[in-house]
C-alpha cells in the first residue's frame, strides 16, 4: 500500500455527530425530566461527542437517580458546583437547550439519532486501529483478523459493564427467575438436557456462560461421551457447534451413526454391512441429517476462531471442544502452561460472550496411574495453570475395566462430578457400549432401554 494511501485511510476523518440531535435530547429532559425513565434505557453519557453535553447527561441522571428535582435552576446549581459551567455561560447555553428542542415528545427520536452517530464514531475508531495493524505487518495475520471481528462485535454488543446492583434489584431478578423455572413452560428457562438425567440432577443442565470441563485419560471415551451429550442435545433440537480437533468430521459422524443405527463402529470401518444394516444406517442417517448438528475439524485452532465461527451460527445452544490440549492460543508462548491457562481464561469469556455452555474435553496427567484405585481428581488436570479455577463444572471419566476387568465391573462407567459451582459433586454410574461407542445411564440400562 502506498505511504499516500495510508495517509489518507489514517487521516484526521472528521468524526459524525449531530449538535442539534445532543442539544434536543438535553432539552427535553430540561422541559419534561420524566422522559429520563425512557432515555436512559438506549443512552449513556459516552453516546455525547461534546464533552459538555456529556457532563450535562450526567449531572441529569446523577439528579434523577437521587430523584432530586431537575429544572432549569436545580441543574445550573449542579453544574455549577461541578465546575462544568460558570454562572453566565450556564444561564445562556442551558436557556437556548430549552428554546431549541422542536418537543419533548421526540426525546427518544432524539436519542436514537445520537446514539447512531456513536456507533458511527466507534466504527471508524476501531476501523483506523485495523488498518493500523494491518499496514504494520508485524503481528501474526491471523490474529490481525480475529482483533478486527472481535472489535467490530464488541460496537455491537456495546460490551459495558452493567455496574453494581443493589441486593434488592438482584432478588427481583432471582424471583423472576424462580417462577419462570418452576411455572408449567419451566423447560424453556432450565438448561439443555445432556440425555443423562441424573447427572442433569447434578450441574442443573448445561447452562448459558458455563465453562464445562471434561477430563479422562486417553481411551476412556471422553470423545464418545461428548459425542453423546451433543447428540441428545441435537436431538432435543439445539443448535449445537462441535469442534473436534483430533479426530476428522467423518469419525465422529461414522460414531454418531453407529450408536444411532446400532451398528458396530467396526463394521462402518470395514463396510461389512448386512442388508438390514443397510436399512438401519439408512434410517439413523435419515434421523442425524435432521438434527441442528455443525462439525469443524480444523487443527491447532485457536479460540477467537472459534468464537468468530460460533457467532456466524446465531443463536447456539451448546459447543463442544475436543480437545484443550491441542488448541493453540495464537500466540508465541514459550511455556505451555501459561499458554493452556490463557486458552481456558479465554474459553470462560467466551463462553459469556456467546452467552451458551461450552463443553471442553481435557486429558489428565499420569498421575492416575500410579495410584491405587486410579480414580481421577482434580490434582490431575494436565498443564492445568487455571484450568480448574477457570471452570464452572469439572467431570472425569472413569472405567475401572480399562485397568482390572472382572464380572462385576464389566462395561460399567462412571462420571465423577469434581467441581461444580451450582451445587453438589458426586458420581453418576454409567454403562460403557464399546461396539457403538455409546455412554448411557445405568437406570436406562436397568429398565432395558
Amino acid at each position: 500500500m502506498a505511504a499516500e494511501e495510508t495517509n489518507e485511510l489514517l487521516g484526521n476523518v472528521p468524526l459524525p455527530y449531530s449538535l442539534e440531535a445532543e442539544q434536543s435530547v438535553l432539552g427535553a429532559v430540561l422541559l419534561d425530566p420524566g422522559v429520563l425513565t425512557q432515555l436512559l434505557d438506549v443512552l449513556k453519557a459516552s453516546y455525547f461527542y461534546l464533552a459538555q453535553h456529556r457532563a450535562v447527561y450526567t449531572v441529569m441522571v446523577r439528579m434523577f437517580s437521587a430523584s432530586q428535582t431537575i429544572d432549569f435552576v436545580t441543574l445550573l446549581d449542579a453544574l455549577k458546583a461541578e465546575g462544568v459551567y460558570d454562572e453566565a455561560g450556564g444561564k445562556a447555553y442551558l436557556l437556548s437547550l430549552m428554546q431549541m428542542v422542536p418537543s419533548a415528545a421526540n426525546a427518544m427520536a432524539y436519542a436514537r439519532i445520537v446514539e447512531d452517530k456513536y456507533y458511527l464514531r466507534s466504527l471508524i475508531q476501531v476501523s483506523r486501529e485495523i488498518i493500523g495493524a494491518a499496514v504494520q505487518e508485524t503481528d501474526d495475520v491471523r490474529a490481525v483478523v480475529d482483533m478486527a471481528e472481535q472489535r467490530i462485535y464488541d460496537i455491537r454488543q456495546d460490551k459495558q459493564g452493567t455496574g453494581l446492583h443493589h441486593v434488592k434489584e438482584v432478588i427481583l431478578e432471582t424471583y423472576d427467575r424462580l417462577k419462570k423455572i418452576s411455572g408449567s413452560d419451566k423447560k424453556d428457562f432450565l438448561g439443555m438436557s445432556t440425555g443423562f438425567s441424573e447427572l442433569d440432577r447434578y450441574i442443573g443442565g448445561l447452562n448459558p456462560s458455563d465453562l464445562i470441563l471434561l477430563a479422562a485419560r486417553p481411551a476412556m471415551g471422553k470423545s464418545a461421551f461428548a459425542l453423546n451429550i451433543a447428540q441428545n442435545v441435537a436431538r432435543a433440537g439445539g443448535k449445537v457447534a462441535f469442534f473436534s480437533l483430533e479426530m476428522s468430521a467423518e469419525q465422529n459422524v461414522s460414531r454418531m451413526l453407529s450408536a444411532q443405527a446400532r451398528i458396530e463402529n467396526t463394521k462402518l470401518r470395514t463396510g461389512e454391512l448386512a442388508a438390514d444394516e443397510w436399512v438401519r444406517l439408512a434410517e439413523g442417517a435419515d434421523t442425524l441429517s435432521k438434527c441442528p448438528l455443525y462439525f469443524d475439524d480444523t487443527s491447532g485452532i485457536t479460540v477467537p476462531e472459534i468464537k468468530a465461527r460460533c457467532r456466524r451460527l446465531h443463536e447456539l445452544d451448546l459447543v463442544v471442544i475436543d480437545y484443550l490440549q491441542l488448541m493453540s492460543s495464537g500466540r508465541r508462548i514459550e511455556n505451555r502452561v501459561q499458554e493452556v491457562s490463557e486458552i481456558t481464561r479465554s474459553l470462560k469469556i467466551m463462553a459469556r460472550d456467546l452467552d451458551v455452555p461450552v463443553l471442553t474435553l481435557s486429558q489428565l496427567s499420569r498421575g492416575t496411574e500410579s495410584r491405587t484405585g486410579h480414580r481421577p481428581q482434580l490434582s490431575d488436570l494436565r498443564e492445568s495453570g487455571s484450568i480448574e479455577q477457570d471452570a464452572d463444572i469439572v467431570m472425569f471419566l472413569y472405567r475401572e475395566d480399562y485397568y482390572e476387568q472382572n464380572e462385576e465391573n464389566h462395561n460399567q462407567a462412571t462420571c465423577i462430578v469434581g467441581k461444580n459451582r451450582h451445587g453438589a459433586v458426586g458420581d453418576i454410574p454409567l454403562h460403557w457400549d464399546g461396539m457403538h461407542t455409546e455412554f448411557t445411564a445405568m437406570e436406562r440400562v436397568h429398565a432395558g432401554a
